[in-house]
């Protein structure tokens, strides 16, 4: 399939999706964010894909927000179904079923921000600027802002990115675990193909155990995510692939995952 605002590549078992507007700092407009839910859906599907590198074109940007031209002529029931359609793209990238990488390799505000929240790992360059500047424009976070902020950083600092509207740079956002590593520019897209290469020779029902397990369980009673991680390990003992680690690893050979 083809896409107006999508590069998207595959390398090494990678799936390389890049948003393409970078006259627009690639902002997400209705239809960036419908392409990048069929982008999702194909490579979340595809088997010789391992794991998902999410990042933006051009120098400038990961994602500056959302069309705010587009946003701009919408009645409140259109802004609404903008918000959902957003949401559910957010969604379905957390369970996607494969991990994520967000490379930030610049702005990452507003809806940029919340989708590289709903990504599993987020890599950001050390001159990335990170923030939900909603209130500037007398809105609030649309597309999940204000829910994961909480649950990756804290109220507090969801409560001083969301009510302030200030960017903060890429130290504080590692301070606070907004991101989880950062790269000068020059090495950040090595430094996220080293991690996502990685991560393509593991081992994809196990990253898949792994990525429901906490999803699940960060939303659940410490008793019921002990008991669905019980239910999820027991059940890679079915898999080919928890034979040929464990194999390997008896032997003192790299193992070889097929996803079965």
């Amino acid at each position: 399939m083809t896409y107006a605002n999508l590069l998207i590549e595959l390398k090494d078992a990678v799936g390389w999706i890049r948003i393409n507007r970078p006259d627009k700092l690639n902002a997400l407009n209705r239809e960036t964010l419908q392409e990048l839910h069929e982008a999702f859906r194909s490579l979340g599907g595809n088997r010789q894909v391992r794991a998902i590198v999410l990042t933006g074109a051009g120098p400038k940007a990961f994602v500056a927000g959302a069309d705010i031209a587009e946003m701009n002529g919408l009645s409140a029931i259109e802004a609404r179904d903008f918000s959902k359609l957003g949401q559910n793209l957010m969604l379905s990238i957390e369970q996607c079923g494969k991990p994520v990488i967000a490379m930030i390799n610049g702005f990452a505000l507003g809806g940029g921000l919340e989708l590289a929240m709903a990504c599993a790992i987020r890599i950001a360059s050390s001159t990335a600027k990170l923030g939900q500047p909603e209130v500037n424009l007398g809105l609030i976070p649309g597309f999940g802002g204000s829910q994961r902020l909480v649950r990756l950083c804290g109220k507090a600092v969801a409560l001083d990115l969301c009510l302030s509207g200030q960017p903060i740079d890429a130290a504080r956002a590692l301070s606070v675990n907004l991101v989880t590593r950062v790269h000068p520019p020059e090495a950040l897209e090595e430094e996220t193909a080293k991690l996502a290469t990685h991560l393509a020779t593991l081992a994809p029902l196990a990253l898949r155990g792994v990525l429901d397990c906490i999803r699940y369980g960060a939303e659940a009673s410490l008793d019921v995510g002990l008991d669905y991680e019980s239910q999820m390990f027991g059940l890679m003992f079915a898999t080919e692939d928890m034979h040929e680690g464990t194999d390997a690893f008896l032997q003192r050979r790299p193992a070889v995952f097929t996803g079965k």
